[in-house]
């Protein structure tokens, strides 16, 4: 086996992996798949955790997730799957963010590696072995990696930044 040959077998492995992963939790928020609570249940979560609406919240998250996730999977449309699913993930990271790093005491930890994961393959590419190669990278030119990083980047900032301006007038102010 070559290098390429390995380095298209690990992108392989690697996007199958993250991609079915980031699918199965957004198809948990949308359908309730796999123990999830569905559209209606989620869309409360996110509301209580400062998301509004809670509805348009919960809809963007599962797609960013079972959207992202399924195209990752298939090696299509590679960049703005990334750049969708680390969007996606990033919004997770802020949720998690005041429970500190660690997953088992409810940190980020999770969300951030597999938004790392999701960013690295959306800008590494899909590989051979992939819808992205079999259709010549129609999808997966360097402006499309560059439009879907920035735009996902601006999304990201438009659903987090209320968020944390809500959190930031709901503190009390600091008696000290």
């Amino acid at each position: 086996m070559t290098c390429l040959n390995r380095r298209d077998i690990g992108l392989l492995a690697l996007r199958v992996g993250t991609g079915a992963v980031l699918a199965a939790h957004g198809t948990q928020k949308l359908f309730g798949w796999f123990g999830g609570g569905g559209l209606q249940e989620t869309a409360k979560g996110m509301e209580a955790m400062g998301f509004t609406p809670g509805r348009r919240s919960a809809v963007a998250a599962g797609l960013g997730e079972a959207g992202g996730g399924a195209l990752l999977a298939l090696g299509l449309a590679t960049p703005a799957a990334g750049a969708a699913a680390a969007g996606t993930m990033a919004g997770a990271v802020a949720v998690h963010a005041p429970a500190g790093f660690f997953a088992q005491s409810g940190g980020f930890e999770y969300p951030a590696f597999l938004g790392f994961a999701a960013a690295a393959i959306g800008v590494t590419g899909a590989g051979r072995y992939s819808l992205d190669h079999a259709t010549c990278h129609v999808l997966d030119r360097p402006w499309v990696v560059a439009t879907a990083f920035i735009g996902g980047a601006l999304a990201t900032a438009s659903v987090i930044a209320p968020k944390v301006r809500r959190q930031r007038e709901t503190e009390p102010a600091d008696a000290g």
